[in-house]
């Protein structure tokens, strides 16, 4: 897909009622998501692979292994992910997380870093508290709203 056409696209979102625009094509996938008020749009191109295309074209049902697994019991309050992308647990490779089970954190603290398009966003906590469970896997992609911490 074209940059104009993704421009374009982004702007008719921005000034629309709609909070959500997904498109495939066949060169792949774009899901544009409006957050609040405040809140950037986001989008994410995916490139479809054969593999995932065939069930589609054939007009098969998706495969098992594509079906999102439940979510775990969450007591506490939960940080969720503001976008899609890549969650990572420190700095850099070499370096300690910024958190780990049972640290005690204050509202602002960074937690972790979600990659996307090539840009690094710190997530910071929103409560303060101790961090009783960590739901994301280092290097792993996370979805928009998924839970990463727990904090109590």
């Amino acid at each position: 897909m074209d940059l104009r056409k993704l421009k374009t696209l982004i702007d008719l979102v921005s000034e629309s009622n709609i909070s959500e625009l997904e498109i495939t094509e066949t060169e792949g996938k774009v899901r544009i998501v409006k957050g609040g008020p405040a809140a950037p749009v986001q989008y994410v191109q995916t490139v479809a692979t054969p593999a995932a295309a065939a069930p589609a074209i054939a007009g098969a049902p998706a495969p098992a292994a594509a079906a999102a697994p439940a979510a775990p019991a969450v007591t506490g309050h939960a940080v969720k992910s503001p976008m899609v992308g890549t969650f990572y647990r420190s700095s850099s490779p070499g370096a300690p997380a910024f958190v780990e089970i049972g640290s005690q954190v204050k509202e602002g603290d960074t937690l972790c870093i979600i990659e996307a398009m090539k840009i690094l966003n710190e997530i910071e906590a929103d409560k303060a508290g101790t961090i009783t469970q960590i739901l994301g896997e280092n290097g792993q992609a996370v979805e928009y709203g998924q839970p990463l911490f727990i904090i109590e």
